[in-house]
């Protein structure tokens, strides 16, 4: 019997998220510097089963196992690129929380991916294997490789990998799902609205990611990092309010650098200067808010 084959699908933190403006066929163009964390969903494959997808983990409920679900979908567009490909049957461990703002679905489809290349001897860099991804979705080629860097456009545009210092990091999600397009909707730029001018207050993030100055330590990270900002957090305020109170809670706890919202939300995170700081930050907002997802984690 096949030996079955596994991979974590980790959570997609944006440091910072600069909205450019929206193009006339409506996608928004982004600028984005990206990490991921420590924690992460886990995907296995089991080969020569029927495809399908199986479900277990703290996250599981509410999540369905058709053809909508981005690991089959993944599947079923890797099997149409590379016909002959093999498939099995797909089984997921759900830890990152839906509709988030940390890639969770899309972390999940990068996994079906890495998986069906690994079984079928694709490569990793395959040109093909990105032209899926960024067909499933404006994440997924980002969380191909899972590693920091630079992202634009509307995500399939990719900078070389970063190596950014590691960041203890803690990251919450009040339990609030938060889809995208009512995000996008509440910024309300019109399509054909690109303002031009000063695009990036961030650019000292960018200068330092591209290493064009010295190397990017944690000080000066945080400091290019307090400069730049999510345009994304205004309006996904107006559709979840409690965002707010995330962000603020956060930005009260002992030892905390910087307070952001990830990605379109709901997910926050808070960066600090010892992970000694990021635990003890964690198990002190566990008890004032129970019902809230809080991870302490690592990003690069």
């Amino acid at each position: 019997m096949p030996v079955s084959l596994t991979t974590r699908a980790r959570a997609k933190v944006n440091l910072d998220l600069l909205v450019l403006g929206r193009r006339a066929d409506g996608y928004h163009e982004l600028d984005s510097l990206v990490a991921f964390a420590g924690i992460a969903d886990e995907l296995s494959l089991a080969p020569g089963q029927p495809l399908g997808l199986s479900l277990s983990g703290p996250r599981a409920a509410g999540l369905g196992t058709g053809d909508d679900n981005l690991v089959l979908r993944a599947a079923r567009a890797f099997l149409a690129a590379f016909p002959g490909a093999r498939a099995g049957a797909f089984h997921l461990v759900k830890r990152l929380p839906v509709a988030s703002g940390i890639g969770g679905g899309s972390a999940d489809a990068a996994a079906a991916l890495r998986l069906l290349a690994r079984l079928n001897h694709v490569a990793p860099s395959a040109p093909e294997l990105r032209r899926v991804a960024a067909g499933i979705g404006a994440d997924v080629t980002v969380c191909l490789e899972s590693r920091a860097r630079l992202m634009s456009g509307v995500g399939e545009r990719l900078g070389p990998v970063l190596r950014l210092p590691a960041m203890p990091a803690l990251l919450v999600n009040p339990g609030v799902p938060v889809e995208t397009p009512a995000v996008f909707r509440a910024l309300g730029l019109a399509a054909g609205t690109m303002p031009g001018g000063e695009a990036t207050p961030g650019g000292t993030t960018r200068t330092l990611a591209a290493g064009e100055a010295q190397p990017a330590t944690p000080e000066r990270l945080l400091a290019a990092l307090a400069a730049s900002r999510n345009d994304l957090e205004p309006p996904a305020m107006t559709v979840a309010p409690v965002i707010a109170h995330v962000i603020e809670t956060l930005r009260a706890l002992p030892g905390c650098r910087l307070a952001r919202m990830s990605g379109s939300g709901a997910t926050c995170f808070a960066l600090f200067g010892e992970r000694a700081a990021s635990r003890a930050a964690a198990r002190d907002l566990a008890r004032s808010h129970r019902d809230w997802w809080i991870a302490p984690t690592l990003l690069r």
